[in-house]
């Protein structure tokens, strides 16, 4: 058991041994044997200069072209180990600050380097070569030209759609660059894909891309200018062929049913938002009451054809022409043989005045033919003239019994004598009656004596 123990104290102590030693050769490694860090270097090659402000060269009609000879450095770092063994190559930034140029030609430019990680601190490493101390640009002055816009338009319509005009937010663009990029540009081109039958109005944001005067694609790498936005946007509209209609009144004796007519053109072609026509049947051209038409027999007029708005109209027409005629009409007059009085004041006389009354009458020749005065009925409503004692002129209503379609031209009122009941005296009682019967006899004797 003793034995166990030491052997178990042996391992720890080499193991605490092993420990130490590593620890002093990691801290003689790192800082030297005075205690100060030891210091490595690293070599980090191909690092890729970056040009900043660049845009800022447009502004002076100035462009760094690409033909620049110092695109890549070569670093050679020096600090602790651990600090340089934690950098690699996307840590390092090295930029050339374009702010400065001011003119075109061959120039060199200054070159920062920066170590870029926001969790370790780098300020202990230093840069103890490099490859280029400056960069060598080449600086163009820029040439700018406008050229025209062109849409191309890929796809197509729905049935019974069309497509309008294409509209474009710009018609021209300028474009900048070297001279033997710009000169060749003859239009910049954009491409509009509307799809498989489009039914509704397409917008989109394009950019150009460039061709010569042989409609040969360029290359619009070197191009300043291209890369804007426009906006292009194609109408699509829904075509139907609207009828054109009339609303009509009808009336006892003037019917659609009895009506000849004609509109002419009896229908346009709309174009519009399909939310808009799919909604519509016709275009009402306006109203008309047909007893309007029971005098004239035969009507023509002009009406306009108002267009929903948003809407074209395909066919140009703005007016269309109305001709109506009843097929059969014909009038008569006719003297009503009843006379009948309602709601009639209960303590009062009524007395019609009014000795006949000629009524006019139009419809169909069978159905007017077929009327007589004991079909017409004359009814008085008297409610109004309960208090009243007098003549008075009373407007009345016609009940025509027949079984035709027939109308009543005009108004039509009547003559009726108001006056109070006068009650007739009561007859005497028999004593009275004997009485005065004695009486009588009396005054005759006495006239005879």
């Amino acid at each position: 058991m003793e034995n166990e123990k030491t052997g178990s104290h042996k391992i720890l102590y080499i193991l605490l041994s092993v420990l130490i030693a590593v620890s002093f050769w990691i801290y003689v490694d790192e800082f030297g044997h005075n205690g100060s860090a030891r210091l490595v270097e690293q070599e980090v090659t191909d690092i890729p200069i970056e040009y900043i402000n660049a845009e800022g060269l447009v502004e002076r009609d100035l462009m760094l072209l690409p033909e620049s000879t110092s695109d890549l450095i070569d670093l050679t770092l020096e600090g602790p180990r651990r600090a340089v063994i934690a950098l690699d190559r996307s840590n390092i930034r090295v930029t050339a600050n374009l702010a400065s140029v001011n003119s075109s030609g061959t120039q060199t430019i200054g070159l920062d380097i920066a170590f870029t990680d926001p969790n370790r601190d780098f300020s202990d490493v230093q840069v103890k070569k490099q490859s280029l101390t400056r960069a060598m640009i080449h600086i163009s002055k820029l040439t700018s030209k406008q050229v025209d816009v062109r849409c191309e338009v890929v796809g197509n319509v729905a049935e019974g759609f069309l497509a309008g005009q294409l509209e474009l937010s710009r018609d021209t663009i300028e474009i900048r660059g070297q001279n033997k990029d710009i000169v060749p540009v003859s239009y910049a081109k954009l491409t509009l894909n509307i799809g498989k039958d489009a039914e509704n109005t397409v917008k989109q944001e394009l950019t150009c891309q460039f061709y010569d005067e042989n409609d040969e694609l360029l290359d619009s790498t070197e191009i300043l200018g291209g890369e804007a936005k426009i906006k292009a946007t194609l109408p699509v509209y829904m075509t139907k062929e609207m009828p054109l209609e009339i609303v009509f009144h009808q009336a006892p004796g003037a019917g659609i049913s009895n009506l000849n007519y004609n509109i002419s053109p009896g229908s346009v072609l709309l174009s519009g938002e399909a939310a808009v026509l799919r909604g519509m049947s016709s275009i009402v051209l306006g109203e008309f009451d047909l007893l309007e038409l029971v005098e004239k027999q035969s009507i023509t007029a002009v009406c306009s054809i108002e267009i929903p708005e948003g809407c074209q109209n395909l066919s140009g027409e703005t007016r269309a022409t109305l001709d109506m005629s009843f097929k059969d009409m014909k009038t008569a007059t006719v003297l009503p043989a009843l006379f009948q009085i309602e709601r009639a004041p209960q303590d009062k006389d009524v007395t019609i005045l009014t000795e006949t009354l000629p009524v006019s009458i139009f419809g169909r020749s069978e159905d007017v033919d077929a009327v007589s005065g004991e079909n017409i009925t004359v009814i008085m409503d008297l409610n109004d003239y309960k208090s009243a004692v007098g003549i008075y002129t009373v407007p009345v209503m016609l009940d025509i019994m027949a079984d035709g379609d027939i109308g009543v031209s005009g108004t039509y009122r009547v003559q009726v004598r108001i006056s109070e009941r006068v009650e007739p005296p009561e007859p005497p009682s028999p004593m009275e009656h004997a009485e005065i019967v004695t009486e009588r006899a009396s005054a005759l004797s006495e006239t005879e004596e």
